[in-house]
């Protein structure tokens, strides 16, 4: 069955050095969204962006070459890729030789699309400083905001409201605060997010309120960034909004869903804890 719970997540496991795409874990969408109201068509376009730092194999001389990789998933596909499982894959081609690289981008692409149920887009860059500089996402902090919390879970969407007396703005509201738990093991998940609109004020304070009732929340990165989209959608009723989040690496990968109402493509900025 492709539920969390038959995952490879919070089991031990032997960790492979050679090949096998069967370990790759999909996990449909669609359960999650029914919970929150999205069916389609869906309410938003988007992206999962991977970053994986430890991607290693053999050239055809048998030298070990590694890489940085860039994955995006597309967020209309009816699968995520669970995190253990994909970390597992790519451990798999450590002790593999691959006469090219493009021999292992075509492997990836093929893979990881399978498994997704639509078109994965790999990059690989080199895993040198240069050109990989840390940037924090753009907008107006809203962590430094004198406010009482005592709620931290389930998330409260009553706490999000738009002045819709007030003209209409632009603007960028950004958390550094943003933490859930996986739903199978209840490890933490880190994380920075963009509230990014078009419409009526959002209050700052009861975005902030909200964000923080996620502490205890248990659901995967991807879940959770929807989640955020449709209640601030439902509450706020923006004109525009993109909701983008950065999680902090585990095992190796970091994972940063990105929802928005606009077809445009997100950059990929590492941030300061990543």
């Amino acid at each position: 069955m492709s539920t969390p719970e038959h995952s490879p997540l919070g089991k031990t496991t032997v960790y492979a050095d050679r090949y096998d795409p069967s370990l790759l874990f999909p996990i449909p969408r669609s359960a999650k969204r029914e919970e929150i109201g999205v069916t389609l068509p869906l309410p938003f376009h988007g992206e999962d962006i991977w970053n994986a730092y430890e991607l290693s194999w053999l050239d055809a001389r048998g030298k070990p070459v590694v890489a940085l990789a860039e994955f995006r998933v597309p967020a209309a596909s009816p699968h995520i890729i669970e995190s253990k499982s994909f970390k597992l894959y790519l451990n798999g081609f450590s002790q593999e030789r691959l006469t090219d690289t493009a021999t292992l981008m075509d492997t990836l692409v093929r893979d990881l699309s399978a498994a997704a149920g639509a078109p994965v887009s790999v990059t690989l860059s080199d895993a040198q400083a240069r050109g990989h500089a840390v940037t924090d996402l753009d907008g107006t902090l809203v962590d430094e905001l004198t406010v009482d919390i005592d709620d931290y879970g389930p998330p409260r969407a009553d706490y999000l409201q738009a002045d819709a007396t007030a003209p209409v703005i632009e603007e960028a509201l950004v958390s550094n605060l943003l933490r859930s738990n996986c739903p199978v093991t209840g490890q933490p998940d880190w994380g920075s997010v963009q509230i990014r609109y078009r419409g009526a004020p959002i209050d700052p304070a009861g975005l902030l309120r909200y964000l923080v009732s996620f502490r205890n929340h248990n659901e995967f990165h991807e879940q959770c960034v929807e989640r955020i989209f449709v209640d601030v959608m439902a509450r706020c009723r923006p004109q525009k909004l993109s909701v983008y989040a950065r999680y902090t690496r585990r095992g190796g990968l970091d994972i940063n869903p990105y929802r928005s109402t606009g077809t445009e493509t997100p950059g990929n900025p590492r941030g300061a804890r990543q």
